[in-house]
């Protein structure tokens, strides 16, 4: 895997967006690996009585999978997560799709550091996650803080 992008290679208001399509089977392993086995989010009948009316996601699964982008995408590779806040402003269903967006608000260079926005939307153009992680890129070439 190719090392992410740095610091350097990174600027104001750079966006990054990626979709995933949410599945049950990605609500059930989420739920083995958690040991969160609430019933809104795994049995049907049970969430059928809920103000939802059918099972939704856990929460943490859409920041487990924005973990994922900044671990791989942007900035990728080498980057090192240091913390997240998160507003969750809807429910998500399975088969939603959910469209991740990043955008970077500042660059601390002398510490290497990198704060983004992070935001979720479903298909229908709602926003369900908004809030913002603080990321350690990748070190550039060169750079004393390590590769």
């Amino acid at each position: 895997m190719e090392k992410g992008l740095t610091i350097d290679q990174l600027h104001l208001d750079q966006t990054h967006e990626s979709s995933v399509i949410i599945a049950a089977e990605m609500i059930e392993r989420f739920a083995r690996a958690t040991g969160d086995y609430n019933p809104i989010h795994m049995d049907e009948d049970y969430a059928k009585e809920t103000i939802f009316k059918t099972r939704v996601a856990h929460g943490m699964l859409q920041a487990g999978i924005l973990s994922g982008v900044l671990g791989t995408s942007f900035p990728g590779a080498g980057t090192i997560y240091l913390s997240q806040t998160l507003k969750f402003l809807k429910p998500v269903f399975i088969g939603d799709e959910i469209t991740l967006r990043l955008r970077v608000l500042e660059r601390i260079e002398e510490k290497n550091r990198v704060r983004l926005e992070t935001v979720c939307i479903n298909q229908r153009g709602e926003t369900i996650l908004t809030g913002e992680a603080l990321v350690m890129p990748p070190a550039s070439a060169g750079d004393a803080r390590g590769d």
